[in-house]
């Protein structure tokens, strides 16, 4: 039987696919919490060969074994300090996480943070349905914190993409309904107010304030790196750093994995080189 320590541990279960190649979700979250302090608890949606912007990718649903584990992870009775969700592959998951969040949010101390990773480009993901995309809002209506982009904001707010604000000032009225009337705070990313620029607007509903965060845009897009990105934020959050903080945090970390990228020609398919990065996360 499982016998808990008497050392507190800053325990985080994250709920994401696994790539083989491509810096991604958990091969992403997992060595980006740990550089942080903190454990990382993967339960797995899916596994990958690669990423789906690589052609004729396998793909291994764990719908299954989720349920499995997360009634083992009942059975030794352990707590989490975050449980923290990305991209799910249907709708029956989003069943399966929702009934973990209700599981294992034991008080109000268990931040529960939702990446609905749905879209980009002003476009669902194939795999996204409309029934998949209104479940997801539900999901997120059980968040303390997600982490959408523009097209993901659209999707959940049920608003055209094209009708998206440029200004961050004018994110306001987006951030505010996504925030459920200021219960749960926002992050919206890949906001770009020039085209030199990117940023991320945000709500924090514990101060109750608006912000905008941005750096020089390096010259490329790569992906993952809004699962990076929301992975440092978590970690940070997980050492009771303030939201802005953790905001900024993420941002500056990200840019300098993006130019180290850019600048040695890694291609965006890859994703960033950041694990030589990692140290700069010790906290």
């Amino acid at each position: 039987m499982f016998t808990p320590t008497n050392e507190p541990i800053t325990r985080v279960a994250a709920i994401h696919d696994m790539s083989g190649f491509g810096r991604c979700s958990l091969t992403v979250a997992l060595p980006t919490l740990s550089a942080m302090g903190v454990q990382c608890c993967p339960l797995p949606t899916a596994y990958l060969s690669a990423h789906t912007a690589f052609p004729n990718f396998t793909f291994l649903d764990m719908t299954a074994d989720m349920i499995k584990a997360a009634e083992h992870w009942k059975e030794l009775n352990l707590n989490f300090n975050a449980l923290y969700s990305g991209f799910l592959g249907s709708e029956e998951q989003i069943d399966v996480v929702s009934n973990i969040f209700g599981t294992f949010k034991t008080n109000d101390n268990t931040l529960i943070i939702v990446d609905p990773v749905m879209g980009d480009d002003g476009k669902a993901y194939k795999t996204y349905t409309p029934g998949m995309c209104s479940r997801m809002r539900e999901l997120a209506d059980k968040a303390d914190l997600i982490t959408p982009n523009i097209t993901e904001a659209s999707i959940l707010l049920g608003k055209p993409y094209e009708s998206a604000p440029v200004k961050p000032e004018d994110f306001k009225r987006w951030l505010e309904e996504l925030s459920g009337g200021g219960k749960r705070s926002v992050i919206i990313t890949g906001v770009r107010p020039t085209h030199c620029r990117i940023g991320q607007v945000y709500f924090d509903r514990i101060h109750g304030d608006f912000g905008f965060i941005e750096r020089d845009y390096v010259g490329q897009l790569f992906h993952g790196t809004g699962d990076l990105y929301a992975s440092v934020v978590v970690g940070s959050l997980m050492h009771g750093k303030p939201l802005a903080d953790s905001i900024e945090l993420a941002a500056e970390f990200v840019r300098e994995c993006c130019e180290l990228s850019f600048g040695d020609g890694t291609s965006s398919s890859e994703g960033v080189r950041f694990e030589s990065l990692l140290y700069k996360l010790k906290m």
